[in-house]
C-alpha cells in the first residue's frame, strides 16, 4: 500500500538539535577540564524535550473531550478522552503533544470508539522536565490500564515507546506505528554530533542514559524483540522522511510477525499524521482488528472472560451490582456514566 503527494516533505532537513556555537564551544571546554560534568550536562540535554505551544487547531480538535489527570512515571500526566466505547490511545513523539494525532479521532469516535490523547512526561501540560523511552512506555501502560485501552497509535518516539510497552506486557488488539525509529541511536548519534561531543564523552553519556532508562541502548533495537509480538500491527512510514529513515519502518515491519507496511511518498515526518488517506487506512486497520461483544458492538473490556461492549457491561452491573468489584472494565465505565448523570442534573 502506498500514498503519494506532489508536495515536498514538511521537513526537508536531517534531524539536528541545532545547538548554538556558544553551547558547542562551552561543551568542548567542559570536556577538557571536567569530563564527568560534561557527561552530566549532555545527558540532561538529551533527556529534556522541547515544549511548544499547542496550535489552535489542535486545541479545537480536542475541545469537548473529558480532561483527565493521572500519576504515571513519577509525575502527573494530563490528557483528554473523546467519545465513548473501547479506548484507542494516541501517543505523540519527542517534543510533541497528544493533539498532534487528533486527525485520527473523528473516524474512530464515529465508529464507536473513545480516543485518549495525552501529553507524555516532560511534554505539553503534563509534569516533569525530562523523559526517556522507558518513562513514556510506562506512561502508555498506565493510561491503557486507566481507560481499558484496546489499541494505540504511536508517532515517532511514541511509536518506539509503544513497542517497548508491548514488549513489557501491554495487551492490545491492534498497534499502529507511524514514522517510528528502530533504535534510540537514531536520535542519540545526531544529538552527539550536533553538540560536538568527543568519542569518550559520547560513551560516558550513553552509559548514563542506559542507567537512567534501565536498558542497554543496543537492546532497544525494535526488530530484535518485535519477532515475539502477537498483536496485529500497521507500520506507516514516508519514503522521504528526513528525521527517521524509511528503512527503520521497513525493518520493524519485516521483523514483526504479520505486520503490514504502509508507505507514503512526500508526506514527511509530520504531515503524514494529517493525510486523509493515511487517516482512513489507520482507522480501518484499527477498527477491523478490535474485538467485538457478542451483541456485535465493539468491545470495551472483558467481563467473565468475554469481550463486552459498554452497554452490556452496564447491563451486567445493573443485574449483578454485588459482583462489580471483580469484573474488570466495569469500574471506569460505571463511574463515567454516574459522572455524566450528575452533570446532566
Amino acid at each position: 500500500m502506498a500514498f503519494a503527494t506532489a508536495g515536498k516533505s514538511t521537513n526537508g532537513r536531517a534531524h539536528k538539535e541545532g545547538f548554538s556555537r556558544a553551547l558547542r564551544a562551552g561543551m568542548g571546554a567542559l570536556e577538557a577540564v571536567a569530563p564527568a560534568l560534561a557527561e552530566r550536562v549532555a545527558e540532561r540535554l538529551f533527556m529534556t524535550p522541547p515544549r511548544h505551544p499547542q496550535p489552535a487547531a489542535e486545541r479545537a480538535a480536542l475541545e469537548g473531550g473529558e480532561p483527565f489527570a493521572l500519576r504515571a512515571a513519577g509525575t502527573t500526566v494530563r490528557g483528554r478522552r473523546l467519545g465513548e466505547g473501547p479506548a484507542v490511545l494516541l501517543v505523540h513523539g519527542w517534543g510533541g503533544r497528544g493533539g498532534q494525532l487528533a486527525a485520527f479521532a473523528p473516524p474512530l469516535v464515529a465508529a464507536g470508539c473513545s480516543v485518549v490523547a495525552f501529553d507524555g512526561p516532560g511534554h505539553g501540560e503534563s509534569g516533569g522536565r525530562t523523559t526517556n523511552l522507558a518513562r513514556l512506555a510506562n506512561t502508555i501502560g498506565a493510561v491503557a490500564r486507566r481507560f481499558g485501552g484496546r489499541a494505540a497509535i504511536g508517532h515517532s518516539f511514541g511509536g518506539a515507546a509503544l513497542a517497548l510497552a508491548l514488549h513489557r506486557g501491554l495487551s492490545l488488539d491492534a498497534a499502529v506505528l507511524v514514522g517510528a525509529p528502530r533504535t534510540p541511536r537514531g536520535f542519540f548519534d545526531p544529538f552527539c554530533e550536533a553538540l560536538g561531543l568527543g568519542d569518550a564523552t559520547r560513551d560516558g553519556v550513553r552509559r548514563r542514559v542506559e542507567r537512567n532508562v534501565g536498558i542497554p541502548m543496543d537492546d532497544l533495537d525494535l526488530p530484535r524483540f518485535a519477532g515475539a509480538f502477537a498483536v496485529p500491527a500497521l507500520v506507516v512510514h514516508d519514503r522521504a522522511d528526513a528525521e527517521v529513515p524509511f528503512e527503520h519502518g521497513a525493518a520493524i515491519a519485516a521483523a514483526w510477525p504479520g505486520a503490514q507496511l504502509l508507505s507514503t511518498d512526500g508526506l514527511g515526518h509530520r504531515r503524514i499524521l494529517r493525510h486523509p488517506g493515511v487517516v482512513s487506512e489507520v482507522a480501518s486497520f484499527v477498527l477491523g482488528r478490535m474485538e467485538r461483544c457478542g451483541c456485535g458492538r465493539l468491545a470495551s473490556a472483558y467481563a467473565d472472560g468475554e469481550p463486552r461492549c459498554e452497554t452490556c457491561l452496564l447491563a451486567i452491573h445493573l443485574s449483578h451490582p454485588e459482583e462489580r468489584a471483580w469484573r474488570p472494565g466495569l469500574d471506569d465505565f460505571v463511574d463515567r456514566v454516574l459522572r455524566g448523570m450528575e452533570t446532566a442534573l
